[in-house]
């Protein structure tokens, strides 16, 4: 097989440009740390960078939602701490204005706290985050969500409670709906409230109540009777049928107890003064308040008809304030459960992503000490191709003519 001298140095050049091509590929390896520079490279190892990337991306996501759920259940629970320290404050002008020393002017003093109290309160239920999204109005966001009309308040929101993923089978719930934290609130003892039916003409006032587990939910009737002052006082519980389930003599300070419910009584009723104890309903926050308001007569409300039943409403209003602070509490809890699930999620978040790195470092970067002695082997053999291709030039016979 002969050779011409034009193929000799093709075959030259053609050596030192795939020692130079392959020098050039280790040279950008080492520049840039990376094994795998296109796909062609590995196609196996580059599919799977891929994935790993995406996968890194969607934890880096992830956590980014865990850091903006952090901060909403943070401003939440942080509102609704501010929320229980005004409702403290109202419980203890309540207590204040129970008491008998008070007059009619400094209750309707009082009244008119508590009403700039209530005012506060709607303020706090329509906070607005920094985006200027109402925190409280479910999915209704741009929306006001507690608007107060003559003595009541309306919620002008939804139930919708939004979410954020933290993971991909992990999500969390950021904010709780107006309806949940403010209106959702059980009246009474949570089992039933006690109220006077219409305006009893005795000094008798409902105290503590409890009801255990044989309660037997019903609209009960606490009928109190003395026919001459020299009669002993004595009384009849009767049930929506009008049959009587309990009876017996009353003194001041008793404890009534019936189908499950016991119901403490101070004072002497007239007779034919009655209380009504019906199953607990809901009662929103912004009520309770509203009905202590028109009893101490603040705000230009008439106020109570007599002291009895101030005495009555204001108790009423504390028990119904205990359970309005209870509720917040409960939502507070609920909210610091959230936190540490926002934590956790977040500390596993991490040691996966460090995983991933791990994987991603091994299948994409390069072995420096590997790529160093190739390199070295590659400039070696680049030399050896061009002293090789100057040794080919003198062999032309055109070099011996």
């Amino acid at each position: 097989m002969r050779l011409s001298s034009v193929q000799i140095f093709q075959q030259g050049i053609n050596a030192i440009l795939n020692q130079q091509s392959r020098l050039q590929q280790t040279e950008l390896q080492l520049a840039s740390g990376k094994r795998v520079l296109t796909p062609s490279d590995d196609p196996v190892a580059a599919v799977q960078i891929l994935s790993l990337g995406e996968s890194l991306a969607a934890v880096d996501q992830y956590q980014s939602n865990a850091t903006l759920a952090e901060a909403q259940l943070s401003f939440e629970e942080s509102v609704l701490s501010d929320a229980g320290n005004l409702l403290q404050r109202v419980r203890e002008l309540v207590i204040q204005a129970n008491n008998a020393t008070q007059t009619a002017e400094t209750r309707r003093a009082i009244g008119v706290e508590i009403d700039a109290q209530l005012d506060a309160l709607m303020a706090l239920a329509n906070t607005q985050d920094g985006n200027g999204e109402y925190i409280f109005a479910g999915f209704q966001s741009d929306a006001i969500p507690f608007i107060r009309q003559g003595n009541g308040v309306v919620y002008t929101g939804d139930e919708g409670q939004r979410f954020v993923q933290l993971a991909a089978g992990s999500q969390i719930a950021v904010r709780d709906s107006g309806a949940e934290v403010f209106q959702d609130i059980p009246a009474g003892n949570g089992r039933f409230v006690v109220e006077t039916s219409g305006v009893n003409t005795g000094s008798a006032v409902a105290g503590r109540t409890s009801a255990d587990n044989s309660f037997v939910p019903d609209t009960y009737t606490i009928v109190f009777s003395q026919p001459t002052p020299t009669d002993p006082i004595s009384y009849q519980v009767l049930d929506s049928t009008a049959a009587v389930v309990a009876s017996g003599t009353y003194s001041d300070g008793d404890t009534i107890s019936f189908s499950g419910a016991d119901v403490e009584i101070s004072g002497i009723p007239a007779d034919g003064d009655s209380f009504v104890v019906s199953p607990a309903g809901k009662q929103d926050v912004f009520t309770t308040l509203q009905e202590i308001v028109t009893a101490l007569g603040g705000s230009g409300n008439a106020g109570a008809s007599s002291v009895t039943e101030l005495h009555n409403v204001l108790g009423q209003g504390l028990t119904d304030l205990d359970q309005a602070l209870g509720h917040f509490l409960e939502i507070r809890a609920d909210i610091g459960v959230r936190l540490n699930q926002v934590e956790n999620q977040r500390n596993i978040n991490e040691s996966f992503t460090l995983q991933l790195q791990q994987t991603l470092s091994d299948t994409e970067d390069l072995d420096y000490a590997e790529a160093i002695s190739r390199f070295n082997l590659q400039l070696t053999a680049l030399q050896a191709a061009q002293q090789s291709y100057a040794r080919a030039q003198g062999l032309s016979l055109f070099n011996f003519l």
